[in-house]
């Protein structure tokens, strides 16, 4: 894991190009629509011309691969304020944890961690297709709370109002949002929906495809390393000055290998999160895994 997230940290520096930049803004907006016109819709059928199908993508119908992204949570609609209301909310929740992570990953790592979803989302529906004769309701609920556990690892101590008056820490609601994952899991087993039970397992597994490392080396104990041997200080302290003058460098990144002797002007910092003393670039002090 930590080396698949080194090379996905590689990809994003030499393709600073690739990506979606303000991704969940095209995508909550995109909701937003395709919600307004399903209120509109007299006939009821403007939906089931976005939902995933795989018979019907196979037939050339191929936009459904993309359309099912902004099909309502249970393709259903409601004209109520309540209903309204919450949607909005949602909406704007899931645009304002997307922002936040592109914000903090990048563009690149973001657009790659939601496709890596919905990619997974639509094997998903095919594997059930071939396997179990039917074929799912997909929806990205799941994948979108899943952005929830990146963010809650990222940020987990920042407070937010529950309820619009209530002060809790984004770690709590996380642990709400496992328990309403595991809940999910456990009542899809119980009645027979094997496949079903698949689908928060599968958004959680995106999540600790991108955080877990981190997260378990942030849950594991800290190691209390004893030296072996005595250490002469004055002599390490020359040591280390005569390795510091023979280097044509004082400062190399840990992650791109750029010193400031290549680049004069580059900004170079030191991390205070990682374990020992490490260097990195201005466009990696914030975008780098941890060493532990």
């Amino acid at each position: 894991m930590k080396k698949l997230m080194r090379a996905i940290d590689r990809f994003c520096l030499k393709h600073r190009r690739f990506g979606i930049p303000r991704l969940m803004l095209y995508i909550t907006a995109g909701c937003a629509l395709v919600y307004l016109v399903a209120l509109m819709d007299t006939t009821g059928r403007f939906l089931t011309y976005l939902y995933f199908i795989p018979d019907r993508v196979i037939r050339g119908e191929v936009w459904r691969l993309v359309t099912w992204v902004f099909v309502p949570e249970g393709g259903m609609v409601g004209m109520s304020i309540s209903t309204l209301l919450i949607t909005a909310l949602v909406l704007y929740f899931y645009y304002f944890i997307g922002t936040t992570l592109e914000r903090e990953w990048g563009t690149p790592k973001f657009t790659i961690y939601y496709l890596t979803g919905v990619v997974m989302n639509i094997l998903y529906a095919v594997i059930v297709r071939l396997l179990g004769g039917v074929t799912p309701f997909l929806h990205t609920r799941y994948l979108n709370l899943s952005m929830f556990f990146a963010f809650a690892a990222l940020y987990p101590d920042q407070r937010v109002l529950l309820f619009f008056f209530i002060p809790i820490k984004i770690k709590w609601l996380a642990y709400i949002d496992g328990a309403y994952f595991l809940i999910s899991v456990i009542v899809d087993l119980v009645g027979g929906y094997y496949l079903a039970a698949l689908l928060p397992v599968l958004a959680f597994f995106n999540f600790f495809l991108f955080c877990g490392y981190e997260l378990i080396q942030r849950l594991r104990p800290m190691r209390i390393h004893r030296p072996t041997q005595t250490i002469h200080f004055k002599e390490a302290a020359r040591r280390y000055r005569e390795a510091e003058d023979a280097r044509p460098y004082r400062h190399k990144c840990a992650v791109c290998g750029r010193t400031d002797a290549q680049y004069p002007n580059l900004e170079f910092r030191y991390c205070s999160r990682c374990n020992g003393i490490h260097c990195f670039c201005i466009d990696h002090i914030n975008n780098h895994v941890h060493f532990q």
